[in-house]
């Protein structure tokens, strides 16, 4: 509407046309004015032509057909303007409320942090007090120790002053005693010598009645046997008829006396194979009355062990990966072959002593759900001719079981040597050619397994007989850590921690010491580290205090080491070339302690028979 009032509206030019008014001006300026009073005249001044060209544009307007349009457009216009001021003014309150809201947000954050602050203030303060309050209870625990231990001691003083006195008082009786004792039978002596003394003719007179009465009953006794027997003989030898039922009966007796001894030996050898074990079976997991019956508590603990569910196979046996993936899929083929009753695969497994074959075995076993039995090959030569007859009850009692036997055959090239090279004896010949007819198809009931130090030493037959060989080798890097590992928790740490033997263990790193330990170990099998766990064990035992240090554990395993290294020397040739040289050659060198802190790495000088055996070993390499 601005330009309705003329406001924006350029100003046109003074026109030169007479006013409508007949041509004289509107008012005249005055004239003879001071500068004062024109300024003052000028204040009061109205201009009017805006109003009259706002009034002609009205007019304009008015007569214009459009007029009722702009009108409207006008109202739109300020209806606009109207609303995008209340946009301006919602979008001001809108960014009032956003700063609200952030100002809130700031003062929530602000506020949080502050909790956090405090909460973190009071867990320092909460643990600041619960370490005081712990260190309260160690120092009263320890007043109180120191006084229970004074108490105690006092106590053990006071009862050894009385068990003294208690002794003293019993020898003391004892002495007197046995004096009135000593007076006593002196007494009763001297009365009894001179009674014997006084009644010396009695006594001799009844002697030689007594003697004249057993003469006399012994004469009549002979004398009446002897009419007996005769009349006997005599009748018997007159009387055809006695003489044929006297025959007849001792006939009778002496078949009734050899058919009882039969019967009795083929009830004793069936309840042999159902009741008991045979001979040569040594550990079996089977239920034997007779067993029972020996050990009772032992029994229990198997029948009660057979009830649980079945454990891995591997559980507690430490072996090279690859190994362990073998062993797998044997345990679960086996395990699967007894579900469904299918037949054994007979296996061997070779390797240095002390790997974890006896072990496997027997978890073997457990976890394919089958009974095992164990034996030795050992036992066999010393049974001689009855070797045999021994094989073949042991398979007879195989036989029965209904879950199947595992038979373990440890050190089984005792017996089962080679016949064509072998100096054998006919006896061993024999049980080898009995256990090679037991055995010569696949059974479902029994399942072979062979274990040996020398498998070359197998006859060509057992070896057919073989459906898997798998070597057991000694442990490398990483599975001597983790036995060591095994081994120092079992032995030392698990005592220790229980706190009812006599054994504390120092404050090192395990972890360390065990690995340091794995690299200081090459070429020893598991139960030579098992039994460096008890060497341990037995070193805390020994000192004064019970403590087992890192030095010790360094130094013990440092002599059994040595041991090692000794016992691998006393190797023949033979054994060094086929069963143990894969396993000794490049042997890292003894660490030797020079200080009690530190342990240096000494190697140790070589001897001849290393030095051949390594000469050797090379030739066999080049050969193969």
């Amino acid at each position: 509407m601005s330009w309705l009032f003329g406001y924006s509206r350029p100003q046109q030019p003074p026109s030169d046309e007479p006013p409508a008014n007949g041509g004289e001006p509107a008012a005249a300026a005055p004239v003879n004015l001071s500068k004062a009073e024109k300024k003052a005249m000028e204040a009061y001044r109205f201009d009017s032509s805006a109003l009259e060209r706002a009034a002609q544009a009205a007019r304009e307007l008015e007569r214009s057909r459009h007029a009722k349009d702009a009108l409207e457009i006008s109202k739109l216009q300020e209806t606009t303007r109207q609303q995008e001021q209340m946009a301006k003014i919602k979008e001001y309150e809108a960014a009032i409320e956003q700063a609200k809201v952030e100002q809130k947000r700031v003062d929530y954050e602000e506020r949080r942090k502050t909790l956090q602050e405090e909460t973190k203030q009071h867990q320092m303060r909460a643990q600041y007090q619960d370490q005081l309050a712990k260190t309260r209870y160690e120092e009263q625990l320890l007043q109180h120790q120191k006084s229970q231990d004074e108490i105690l001691r006092k106590q053990e003083e006071s009862v050894a002053k009385q068990e003294a006195l208690r002794r003293a008082t019993i020898e003391h009786e004892m002495e007197l005693r046995e004096k009135n004792k000593l007076k006593a039978i002196e007494a009763e002596a001297r009365a009894k010598a001179k009674a014997d003394r006084e009644n010396r003719d009695i006594t001799l007179e009844q002697i030689k009645l007594k003697a004249a009465e057993n003469r006399t009953t012994i004469l009549e006794s002979i004398q009446t046997a002897g009419s007996v027997i005769g009349t006997g003989l005599n009748a018997l030898v007159t009387d055809w008829d006695k003489t044929l039922a006297a025959a007849g009966g001792l006939s009778l007796l002496a078949l009734g006396v050899y058919s009882a001894k039969g019967a009795t030996s083929v009830a004793a050898r069936f309840l042999e194979a159902r009741i008991g074990k045979p001979t040569l079976v040594n550990e079996t997991s089977r239920f034997s009355l007779l067993e029972a019956v020996k050990h009772p508590i032992l029994t229990i603990s198997r029948a009660v062990s057979n009830f649980k569910k079945p454990t891995d196979a591997l559980g507690g046996v430490v072996l090279a990966p690859n190994l362990e993936r073998r062993l797998r899929d044997i345990a679960i083929a086996t395990k699967n072959t007894r579900m469904n009753k299918g037949f054994y695969r007979n296996l061997l497994m070779y390797g240095p002593p002390g790997t974890g074959k006896t072990l496997f075995s027997k978890k073997l076993a457990k976890h394919s759900g089958m009974e095992y039995a164990i034996m030795t090959g050992g036992d066999v030569a010393p049974m001689g001719k009855h070797a045999v007859a021994a094989i073949h009850k042991m398979f007879d009692w195989a036989n029965t079981s209904r879950k199947g036997v595992l038979l373990f055959i440890d050190e089984a090239d005792a017996f089962l040597r080679k016949r064509s090279s072998e100096h054998i004896s006919e006896d061993l010949r024999a049980a080898l050619n009995a256990f090679l007819y037991r055995t010569s198809d696949q059974s479902s009931r029994i399942m072979l397994v062979l274990a040996s130090n020398t498998p070359q030493q197998f006859d060509s037959a057992i070896n057919d007989r073989l459906d898997k060989m798998i070597e057991f080798g000694l442990p490398g890097l990483e599975e001597r850590e983790r036995l060591i590992r095994l081994y120092f928790d079992k032995f030392v740490l698990q005592p220790a921690s229980q706190g009812k033997r006599r054994l504390n263990v120092d404050q090192f790193d395990y972890s360390l010491l065990c690995t340091k330990l794995a690299e200081r170990t090459a070429g020893m099998s598991g139960r030579a580290l098992s039994k460096l766990g008890v060497a341990w064990q037995a070193a805390a035992y020994a000192s004064d205090d019970g403590r087992l240090t890192e030095q010790m554990c360094i130094d013990i395993c440092d002599d059994a080491v040595q041991d090692h290294r000794q016992k691998m020397e006393w190797l023949s040739v033979e054994e060094k070339s086929r069963t143990m040289i894969p396993y000794l050659l490049d042997l890292p060198p003894l660490d030797k302690v020079t200080d009690a802190k530190k342990a240096t790495i000494t190697e140790l000088p070589e001897t001849k028979e290393e030095r051949k055996t390594k000469k050797k070993t090379k030739e066999v390499e080049l050969e193969k």
